[in-house]
């Protein structure tokens, strides 16, 4: 027992010394890091090209432009310049100018310092000193979204309006060659059952695989459509006989039809019976054909899956 304590007791005191010396290495560790990137060092390191603003109608073709910049400054500095990209920004709008073919960048050293880096940081040196960016003219196009589909609605329900998306186009640019091929875009198909509430869901467009040389203004858009209650309604509607030749006398039954649709109950009461129209075209009957079939050749703008219940017309030619 004695013996026992006294090894825990030892064991403890170890412990503690390696935990002390642990500290005091992390310590000197610490203060010499700090040391090292309080310190001020001259390097040269590549700045990769961020464009802004590059005119809708121009295509940039050397994207692999880099600037070569010696920097004087801090440690810390170096350690952020080291562990992320680092990029200069250049507004088409205003730090470039046309030169024939070419984009020009010749800015100074001193507006360079000014307008993108700290004022611990001391810029020695650009190179090369002008950039030169050649460009494609770009075709700009604006062509319509395809909405696509697949909705199943709870019973007694149906779309009230037809599915459109918001934008209802968009715009593509890119060279004339890619973007002369499109003359509309596809959504992805937008899946749903059991509604019954009206629909507004975001998708996204069906992208080309390859489009690193293409912009768009939308990648996504909103699909909606109003959602309503609907009914079956059904009239009554007389058949006119068209196309009897002169002379010829036929009679026919019934002299009426059941035509039935499909509404929305905000509209029910807007559907009448002059709305529709049914007619036989005599002139479609076959030789021994012995019936005439009806056609429904005008209905309201408010209904959807008209037909007409009576699927043949008897009739007889008397003199």
């Amino acid at each position: 027992m004695i013996k026992s304590l006294k090894s825990q007791i030892l064991a403890s005191i170890r412990n503690k010394r390696i935990n002390v010396f642990l500290f005091f290495l992390l310590s000197a560790f610490v203060i010499l890091l700090f040391t090292k990137l309080s310190k001020e060092y001259t390097n040269t390191i590549p700045f990769e090209i961020e464009k802004l603003n590059v005119p809708q109608k121009y295509v940039i073709l050397n994207d692999s432009v880099k600037l070569n910049i010696t920097l004087k400054t801090h440690g810390f500095n170096w350690l952020n310049y080291y562990m992320s990209k680092p990029s200069i920004k250049i507004d088409f709008s205003k730090d470039v100018y046309k030169d024939g073919k070419v984009f020009v960048y010749s800015k100074s050293k001193a507006y360079l310092k000014n307008t993108q880096f700290d004022k611990n940081v001391e810029l020695l040196n650009l190179e090369p000193e002008k950039l030169t960016f050649r460009f494609g003219v770009n075709l700009v196009k604006k062509v319509p979204i395809v909405s696509n589909t697949d909705i199943k609605f709870s019973l007694g329900y149906d779309k009230g309006t037809k599915v459109f998306s918001e934008p209802d186009s968009v715009v593509i640019v890119g060279p004339s060659s890619l973007v002369s091929n499109f003359e509309y875009l596809d959504t992805e198909t937008l899946v749903l059952s059991d509604v019954r509430i009206d629909i507004e869901e975001y998708i996204k467009l069906k992208l080309p695989e390859n489009k690193s040389d293409l912009k768009f203004s939308v990648e996504s858009v909103v699909l909606k459509a109003k959602v309503e209650k609907f009914t079956e309604g059904t009239f009554k509607i007389p058949v006119s006989l068209i196309n009897v030749p002169k002379g010829l006398n036929v009679k026919f039954f019934p002299k009426e039809v059941t035509v039935s649709y499909y509404v929305s109950l905000s509209n029910f009461k807007g559907v009448t019976p002059n709305d529709f129209k049914v007619i036989c075209d005599f002139k479609k009957v076959s030789e021994n054909q012995k019936f005439l079939k009806p056609e429904l050749v005008e209905t309201s703008d408010l209904v959807k899956n008209t037909k007409i219940d009576q699927k043949h017309i008897e009739f007889i030619i008397t003199k």
